[in-house]
């Protein structure tokens, strides 16, 4: 059967098919014209501003940290560039097998080790953390022939803060370190963190946290085309960064060395003043540390032993160290004897030994007494029981009146964080601190510098400067001056005196004549014999421990550590505009001329002549061979004295 097509059925089906797929496509086509349109049309700004961003990459420049030099321009502080092996533990799968293969390859000591597990237990939000830093080149080499194995690994070019003298100064300078979780947080609080983007580290304590704002500089910021990969491409723009501030200290460096030098393993402060300007010439702390050991965390076992060290190396002795002031309080107790009205130049006591108050007897440091004394002798024989007696009859509170502007027990305003006030006794004091009225008793050791007097270093030697410049109070400074990195200006920190004490100058004169008497044939005598210039001054032996009444003081039976404490303050020259004004302690060494003078001696050569000690650097032993034995005699401090225990903490603010 033959079967006959319809041909026109088909071809209108045919018809009817592609006008469906024509109107298919025409609806398709509209839909990527409709797409198209929202995209590059009305969305075209937005999905601009992303393809941007992904292309373009803001990336933040962090200033150069600002220098800190000497007052003769040796550097003490500065930037060195190296490169750091850095781990991302986020893109890291295996981390500790990681550092494992890396150690392979080079040297990663397990100090570094230490310091990294530390750095990423506190900084887990941080993506790049240091495990090796300052890499040789050799290192650098292996580490980027191996770099496609070790994803989430890169080697950076850094700048590194770097101290240079190592212990040298270190309580001055401080240390940097890398910005923690509290201090993005403090940060925050001060609308400063944008200051900081892109910066990893900022001051801690010293003079790098004190001036933290001049040092740091200001953030800059570059546009920077990347390739798929986020690799930088080329800079399409960019605002610099501008650098720190350079500090310009008032420090000596050669004197802050040979004092840290001539103080040996023993310890104790020292601080050196200019009278005129204020400006800090020494600021030692003994024990001392590396601040170099900071800079990138410093590893739990290297932690441990300076923490626990009980020479408390860490402790800014200077600033925080409180100690009874022994004789060296003398020379302000017979200025406010006479400017009370209470003693007169000429006004003689007996000194048999002792003074009586009630059935007390307060023993001097001359068990047969000086005999008759007025004030120049009490100075320069250093009399116990003249000053005892001196004290009676001012009070405690007439005392501390006349010593709070000299800044004994105040806060001195010097520009390094964390200062402590000490203690300057008054009737009100102990009734705020101990919920006690005062006991007169109690104030008849405070005439010769122990009881509760606790001062700092940096207190007696403001003290001492402000003596020498005829009660002109400068406040003390450690920066001399801020430079500016660009235009090379330098703006003086300190340009005026803060306030003067008035004091008549025939007492002043006196007094200064009694220091002068100290070491021509005083207590300080031995120790500056043959010296080139004048120095007036005043040995100072402070009790760390009360001697029973009756008791002998004998420091071959009594501990290190609780033996008595050496103190010396004194200027030079002693005629004329003094230069230097010093105040040290040299903790457990006995009377004042014994340890402490000595030290000054040196320094005083120093600074005024360019003289070293012959035996120099070598100071330990054989500097203090010419000394004189200690005796009962020459102990500044009475035998019976039982005042409240003293430590080298920070005792009240």
């Amino acid at each position: 059967m033959v079967e006959v097509r319809n041909t026109e059925r088909e071809m209108q089906r045919l018809r009817v098919r592609l006008a469906v797929a024509l109107g298919l496509v025409i609806v398709c086509f509209g839909l990527l014209v409709a797409r198209f349109s929202w995209l590059q049309v009305l969305r075209y700004d937005d999905y601009h501003a992303q393809a941007e961003d992904n292309r373009i990459a803001l990336v933040p420049v962090p200033p150069t940290r600002g220098l800190i030099v000497d007052r003769n321009g040796t550097i003490m502080a500065e930037n060195v560039s190296a490169y750091t092996l850095e781990l991302a533990p986020a893109r890291i799968d295996k981390l500790d097998r990681t550092i494992e293969q890396l150690g392979e390859l080079i040297e990663i000591p397990q100090r570094d080790r230490r310091r990294f597990k530390k750095l990423h237990e506190e900084m887990k939000n941080s993506e790049w953390i240091p495990l090796k830093t300052r890499l040789t080149d050799e290192e650098v080499a292996k580490l980027a022939a191996q770099r496609w194995r070790f994803p989430g690994v890169d080697v950076k070019a850094r700048l590194f803060r770097s101290y240079p003298l190592g212990e040298t100064a270190a309580h001055v300078l401080g240390y940097i370190g890398r910005i923690s979780t509290a201090d993005k947080a403090k940060l925050e609080e001060n609308d400063t963190a944008a200051e900081y983007t892109g910066s990893t580290h900022m001051g801690k304590v010293g003079l790098e946290l004190s001036y933290e704002s001049v040092l740091h500089g200001r953030t800059g910021f570059e546009e920077v085309e990347v390739s798929a990969g986020g690799r930088g491409v080329r800079t399409l723009s960019k605002r610099d960064a501008v650098p720190g501030a350079n500090l310009m200290l008032s420090i000596d460096l050669k004197l802050q060395k040979l004092v840290e030098d001539l103080y040996g393993e023993r310890k104790g402060a020292f601080v050196a003043i200019e009278p005129e300007t204020g400006e800090v010439l020494a600021f030692v702390s003994k024990p001392t540390f590396d601040p170099n050991l900071f800079i990138d965390g410093i590893d739990p076992q290297s932690w441990k032993e300076l923490n626990e060290d009980p020479a408390k190396p860490l402790l800014n002795r200077p600033l925080r160290g409180a100690y009874p002031p022994g004789s060296t309080y003398k020379p302000f107790m017979a200025l406010a004897a006479l400017e009370s009205g209470k003693r007169t130049p000429n006004q003689t006591i007996s000194d048999p030994g002792y003074f009586m108050f009630g059935n007390h007897k307060f023993r001097d440091s001359k068990p047969t007494g000086h005999g008759s004394v007025d004030m120049l002798k009490a100075i320069v024989v250093s009399s116990d029981t003249y000053f005892y007696s001196a004290a009676n009859d001012m009070g405690v509170d007439l005392i501390h009146d006349f010593m709070k502007p000299w800044g004994f027990g105040q806060l001195t305003g010097i520009d390094i964080d964390g200062e402590v006030t000490g203690i300057l006794p008054s009737t009100a004091w102990k009734r705020k601190r101990y919920k006690q009225k005062w006991i007169p008793g109690e104030t008849i050791s405070i005439g010769i510098g122990q009881g509760y007097n606790n001062f700092t270093m940096l207190q007696l030697a403001h003290a001492t400067a402000t003596l020498a410049a005829d009660g002109v109070v400068m406040r003390p400074h450690l920066v001399r001056e801020i430079e500016d990195p660009v235009t090379r200006r330098r703006e003086p920190t300190v340009k005026a005196p803060e306030y003067r004490i008035e004091l008549k100058p025939n007492f002043l004169a006196l007094v200064k004549e009694g220091m002068r008497g100290v070491v021509k044939v005083g207590t300080a005598a031995r120790p500056f014999a043959g010296a080139q210039y004048t120095v007036a001054g005043k040995t100072g032996t402070a009790q760390v421990i009360g001697i029973a009444q009756g008791a002998k003081y004998d420091a071959s039976k009594i501990a290190e550590k609780y033996r008595d404490h050496s103190l010396f303050m004194a200027y030079a020259p002693a005629e004329g505009k003094p230069r230097i004004a010093i105040a040290l302690i040299v903790e457990n060494g006995g009377f004042g001329a014994q340890a402490a003078a000595p030290i000054a001696r040196a320094a005083f050569d120093y600074y005024l002549l360019g003289k070293l000690p012959k035996d120099y650097p070598d100071t330990t032993a054989s500097w203090r061979a010419h000394l004189p034995e200690p005796s009962a005699e020459m102990r500044d401090v009475p035998e019976n004295m039982e005042p409240e225990p003293v430590s080298a903490e920070a005792p009240t603010r």
